[in-house]
C-alpha cells in the first residue's frame, strides 16, 4: 500500500494542484513564505500525510548486512548497495561518525568495517586500510559499545562471555519489582525482551574465512567484557559483581525457569507485533524480534515472519546505487508539524490539503491498549504514535502536536473530530508524571539504577519527564483554551521552573539541544499566559540573544550533550535558527534586533524552490549516543518562524 512506503523529499516533490500562491509579490519575507507554502504542499502524499527521510548513522546499514546473514536472506544486490552506502559515508580519517561533522565513533566504525568485509571488501583496499587504522586510533574493539560486541559474538568473532548477562528470566519478574521490564523505557523494552531470547540461545552464525575481519582484533582485545570505571563499593561495581554471578549461574545446566521464561518472552514479543508486521516502530526492536522468532523455531516463510520482513523493507529507501536504512519513520510527526506550519503561514484550516491531513491523522489515532496501561490501567486508549504502525506505543509529544493541528482544522464531521480530540486529551492528561512533567511514552519511568547495569552503556534505559515535551503540552493546552488554573497545569509549570538551568536555558531531550528545549518551554509558558516580563523568562530570552552567531543564525552542536559548556554553540542551521526566533517571539522579543537578524538569515538561506538545506543533525534519539536528521525540519520550522514573526510584527 502506498501509505506504508516512506519516500524521500526529492521523490515526493511533485507539482501540486493545491498551490496557494505564486510567490511573485510582497516583501522578501512574504515571497519566502509563499514559496515554502507551495513547496511544502507539493510534498503531501495523496492520502493526506507528509513523510520525509529520517537519517541517522552507518550502523543502520551495517546491522542490516548482519541481519541478512543471520536470517539466511543474503541478497547480493542489496549487499552491494549497502557497501556503496557505507563507502559514501566514510570520513577522511577512515571512520564513521554518529552525526554529520562529528569525529569518528568507534562502535559505528567497527560495525561498518565488519559489514564491508562481509560485503566482499578486500582488507588491503585503501578504504579498509584507513578504516582499520581509525579503529586502532580510537582504542580498538574493546572500546566499542555492548550492542557491537553482541553482533561480534553472533558472527563468531568474539565470545558471548564478553557480553553482559541478559537473563531472559527478567520477563518473569512481577511488576512490583524494581527491575521489571515495565520500568524500562518503551524503546528499551521493545528491544531488550526479544534480545534476551537471543542471548539465552547465544547463537553463532559464523562467517566464511574470506569474510572474517580478524585483523580488527589485537592482543589488547583478548578481554572485551565491560570494565568498571570506578573503584570501591558503589552501584556500578555492585552490578558488575551481579553480572558475574548471573553469568556463572547461566553456565549451569540446571535452569528451572528458562523454558517458561523463553515462552513468556516469545509471547510478549508476538503480542507486540503490529498486524502490519512492525515491532515497536524502531530498527533494533524489529531486527531483534525477528531473530528471536527464528531462534524459537519460526521459518522465514511463516506468515508472521513474512509480515516482519515486509515491515523492515518499509524502512529502506532504495536510491538506485545504494540503500538507506532508516532507524524509524515519522509520518504523524511530519504531518502534524507540516499542517501547523502551513496554517501559521496563512493556509486556512478548510484548505483541502489541511482537511485531508486532518482526516488521515484522525484515522491513525490509537485505539488498542498498549504498555502504558501497566501504570495507567483505568484510561481508555487515545493519542497517536510517531510511525505509521505502532499502536502499543503512542507518545505524548506527537499527541500534543496533532491536537494543535486538529484544533485548527475545519473537518466537516465535527462530532467525529471533537470526540477523538477529547479521547486523546483524556489519555494525555492521564499520562502526567508525579513531578508534574510529561515523558514521551510512559509515566514515572525514572528508576535511575537501570542506567547503571553493565548492559546499559548507551544510557537510554529510561524515559523520564522532560521540559521539551511538557512545554509542548502546555503550548497545546493554551491553544485549545484549557483552564490555566487547573492543578495539572500548575504542577507542570512548577516542574518547568525547577528544571531551568542557572544561565536561563532549558535542556532539550528530543532536539539539539538547549535551543530546542528553551523554545518549547517559552512557547508553553506564553501559551498558558505567563507574563514574559518575569525575570526567569527574560533570562531565557537573554540567553538566546547571547548565543546568536555573527551571521544572524543560531546553531548548537550535538556535543553539547557531552559538554554543557558548548550549549547554544555551533554552526548556524536553519532549523535551530527557527527555534531561537520563535523562542524570542514567545518571550515578547519579536521586535528585538536578534529576532529580526534571525529572520533575515532564514530569508537569505532559502533555496529558489522554497526549501532550505542543512547537513547538520538537529534531532535527538539518545543523547550522546544516537542522533537524527529529520529532512523536513529544515523546511517546516523556518516556515513557522517566518510566519509567526510576520504575524507578530506586521
Amino acid at each position: 500500500m502506498p501509505e506504508q512506503k516512506p519516500e524521500t523529499i526529492e521523490k515526493q516533490a511533485l507539482s501540486s494542484d493545491t498551490s496557494v500562491s505564486q510567490a511573485k509579490t510582497g516583501s522578501p519575507m512574504d515571497r519566502a513564505i509563499d514559496r515554502t507554502k507551495d513547496y511544502l504542499l507539493s510534498l503531501q502524499h495523496p492520502d493526506g500525510y507528509w513523510v520525509a527521510e529520517l537519517e541517522s548513522n552507518a550502523t543502520m546499514i551495517a546491522e542490516y548486512v548482519f541481519f541478512m546473514h543471520f536470517m539466511a536472506i543474503w541478497d547480493p544486490e542489496r549487499v552491494a548497495k549497502c557497501k556503496v552506502a557505507l563507502l559514501k559515508s566514510q570520513q577522511a580519517d577512515g571512520g564513521w561518525p554518529l552525526y554529520y561533522g562529528a569525529t569518528s565513533d568507534i562502535s559505528t566504525t567497527v560495525e561498518s568495517y565488519v559489514a564491508l568485509r562481509m560485503a566482499g571488501m578486500d582488507p588491503n583496499a585503501p578504504e579498509m586500510v584507513r578504516a582499520l587504522k581509525c579503529i586502532f586510533t580510537l582504542g580498538g574493539v574493546r572500546k566499542a559499545r555492548v550492542f557491537t560486541k553482541i553482533f561480534l559474538a553472533m558472527l563468531g568473532q568474539s565470545s558471548w562471555d564478553d557480553v553482559p548477562a541478559m537473563p531472559v528470566e527478567i520477563i518473569l519478574l512481577p511488576k512490583s519489582f524494581y527491575f521489571n521490564i515495565y520500568e524500562m523505557s518503551s524503546w528499551s523494552r521493545g528491544t531488550v525482551v526479544p534480545l534476551t531470547i537471543v542471548a539465552a540461545h547465544q547463537p553463532i552464525w559464523p562467517l566464511k574465512p574470506h569474510q572474517s575481519p580478524r585483523e580488527i582484533f589485537t592482543s589488547a582485545d583478548k578481554d572485551l567484557s565491560v570494565q568498571s570505571k570506578t573503584s570501591g563499593w558503589n552501584w556500578p561495581n555492585f552490578f558488575m559483581f551481579t553480572d558475574k554471578v548471573l553469568k556463572f549461574l547461566g553456565k549451569s545446566p540446571i535452569k528451572p525457569f528458562r523454558g517458561w521464561a523463553l515462552r513468556r518472552a516469545l509471547k510478549w514479543t508476538l503480542d507486540h507485533q503490529e498486524p502490519e508486521g512492525d515491532f515497536a516502530g524502531i530498527q533494533p526492536a524489529m531486527l531483534n524480534s525477528m531473530m528471536a522468532m527464528k531462534l524459537m523455531g519460526y521459518e522465514n516463510d511463516d506468515p508472521l515472519m513474512v509480515k516482519g520482513y515486509e515491515a523492515i523493507d518499509r524502512f529502506i529507501i532504495d536510491r538506485g546505487d545504494h540503500l538507506t536504512f532508516q532507524a524509524c519513520v515519522s509520518p504523524l510527526w511530519d504531518t502534524s508539524l507540516s499542517c501547523n506550519a502551513l496554517m501559521d503561514a496563512g493556509v486556512p484550516g478548510d484548505h483541502p490539503a489541511i482537511v485531508r491531513a486532518g482526516e488521515w491523522m484522525l484515522r491513525k489515532q490509537v485505539t488498542r491498549p498498549g504498555d502504558w496501561m501497566v501504570k495507567n490501567p483505568n484510561t481508555p486508549p487515545g493519542g497517536w504514535a510517531f510511525e505509521f504502525f505502532n499502536e502499543p506505543y503512542p507518545d505524548c509529544d506527537d499527541t500534543a502536536e496533532i491536537l494543535m493541528a486538529l484544533d485548527r482544522t475545519a473537518i466537516d464531521d465535527t462530532v467525529w473530530k471533537e470526540k477523538e480530540m477529547q479521547r486523546a486529551l483524556t489519555w494525555l492528561f492521564s499520562m502526567q508524571s508525579k513531578n508534574g512533567g510529561w515523558a514521551a511514552f510512559d509515566q514515572d519511568n525514572d528508576h535511575a539504577l537501570f542506567n547503571e547495569i553493565p548492559f546499559a552503556d548507551h544510557g537510554a534505559m529510561l524515559d523520564p519527564p522532560t521540559v521539551d515535551v511538557t512545554g509542548r503540552i502546555l503550548w497545546m493546552l493554551g491553544r485549545i483554551n484549557h483552564d490555566v488554573n487547573d492543578p495539572m497545569v500548575q504542577s507542570a509549570l512548577a516542574f518547568i521552573k525547577s528544571e531551568q538551568e542557572p544561565d536561563g536555558c532549558w535542556f532539550g531531550r528530543w532536539g539539539v539541544n538547549y535551543i530546542y528545549g528553551t523554545w518549547l518551554v517559552l512557547s508553553g509558558l506564553r501559551s498558558i499566559g505567563e507574563d514574559p516580563s518575569q525575570a526567569y523568562i527574560r533570562k531565557a530570552a537573554e540567553w538566546l540573544k547571547e548565543h546568536q552567531n555573527e551571521d544572524g543564525g543560531w546553531g548548537e552542536t550535538c556535543r553539547s550533550y557531552e559538554l554543557p559548556n558548548l550549549r547554544g554553540k555551533g554552526k548556524s542551521t536553519n532549523s535551530q535558527t527557527a527555534w531561537a526566533v520563535m523562542g524570542l517571539i514567545e518571550a515578547d522579543a519579536a521586535e528585538s534586533p536578534a529576532a529580526r537578524r534571525g529572520t533575515q538569515y532564514l530569508v537569505k538561506h532559502q533555496k529558489e524552490d522554497g526549501s532550505w538545506f542543512e547537513n547538520e543533525f538537529t534531532g535527538t534519539g539518545f543523547p550522546v549516543h544516537f542522533y537524527i536528521k529529520y529532512h523536513l525540519y529544515q523546511v517546516f520550522f523556518p516556515l513557522m518562524a517566518l510566519a509567526r514573526y510576520r504575524n507578530k510584527v506586521k
